[in-house]
């Protein structure tokens, strides 16, 4: 079975904040999950929609069925850290971690249809 696939790579947000709204979608048919995301009030959702979309015109290109479209696998992982200092007292530095994402999602066709 044919798949499509869209990535997105250092998206600066971190990966537990990202993950929270990609399990709201994982699992679920293209539509709909771009429906869920577009009502979903978090920052990451529409970086993902985004994302599904490309997806989903990924598929299109592949010349596959898209009416029956789920979305087979939506990873998050840590991308590369920013680390950045705020200064304390008495001379200090305090290390500020500023996270990355790289998202993967992976559509194919349903098994329902079997």
């Amino acid at each position: 079975m044919p798949e499509a696939k869209a990535h997105l790579k250092s998206y600066r947000q971190s990966p537990r904040k990202v993950r929270l709204v990609a399990a709201s979608v994982r699992g679920k048919s293209v539509a709909s999950a771009i429906e869920i995301l577009s009502l979903v009030p978090n920052r990451a959702a529409l970086p993902l929609a985004k994302l599904v979309a490309s997806a989903l015109a990924n598929a299109k290109n592949l010349e596959m069925n898209v009416a029956d479209l789920v979305i087979k696998e939506l990873k998050v992982d840590e991308g590369a850290t920013l680390y950045r200092r705020r200064p304390r007292s008495r001379g200090m530095a305090n290390p500020i971690r500023k996270r990355t994402s790289h998202v993967t999602v992976v559509l194919g066709e349903s098994k329902a249809k079997k």
